[in-house]
């Protein structure tokens, strides 16, 4: 994968949401949200786009390959022949190709390794990406919750205006310390306790499978 594609998806994944807000101008920062949302959805259509073409460049090694192991069995064959008729002149012709395929093959070897590893890296892009998106929808709701609440809480003060704008500011600005104070992100502050502690249930299973599937790996590999 390109480093500027490497470094753009880094870019997303490193990227807050409060970092977003320091710069937002005042008059449109939903705006600003939703765009930096579809920037994320470009990313992830760029990192797609470089996983097809890195799947097929893979598929076609993985065909070119297996033709010239298929290759080298044939010529192997048709050696016994040559040498059975005393044709050692087409024998000789026959084992410089399979040379020729052996010296191939190894290289063939190192690009499927570095094909697949490079897929499942993008693969891995793709689901970090997505899951960074579903975090800043998830942002973007909660500041609107916010925003309303504010809305109403000013509602029934006389001067409404500069109120709801400095219950933004103080709001603003307890979001920003707590983040930076507990490393929580809007999504994560937003939620209830009894959310958070599904989500920490949920986290906990997962890695008790995780453990259990490479426990078992293990054994199965001792009793191999």
């Amino acid at each position: 994968m390109a480093e500027t594609l490497r470094a753009r998806v880094g870019r997303v994944i490193a990227g807050s949401l409060h970092a977003l807000l320091d710069t937002l101008e005042d008059q449109a920062p939903e705006a600003m949200m939703e765009q930096a949302i579809r920037e994320v959805d470009q990313v992830v259509d760029d990192v797609r786009a470089e996983l097809g073409t890195v799947a097929a460049n893979r598929h076609l090694a993985q065909q070119q390959h297996a033709e010239q192991n298929k290759r080298h069995l044939e010529l192997a064959t048709q050696i016994e022949h040559a040498i059975a008729e005393s044709r050692d002149d087409l024998a000789r012709a026959a084992v410089a190709r399979q040379l020729d395929i052996e010296a191939q093959l190894p290289v063939l070897e190192t690009t499927l390794a570095d094909l697949a590893r490079e897929e499942n890296e993008l693969k891995g892009y793709v689901d970090a990406l997505l899951g960074k998106k579903r975090e800043m929808k998830e942002a973007v709701i909660a500041f609107r919750a916010s925003r309303a609440r504010a809305a109403s809480a000013a509602g029934g003060v006389a001067a409404a205006g500069s109120a709801r704008g400095r219950l933004d500011d103080a709001t603003a600005a307890f979001d920003k310390v707590h983040a930076r104070q507990t490393g929580m992100s809007v999504a994560a502050h937003g939620a209830t306790l009894e959310q958070a502690a599904k989500l920490k249930e949920l986290d906990d299973l997962v890695r008790q499978n995780k453990v259990e599937e490479r426990l078992a790996r293990l054994k199965a590999g001792k009793a191999g």
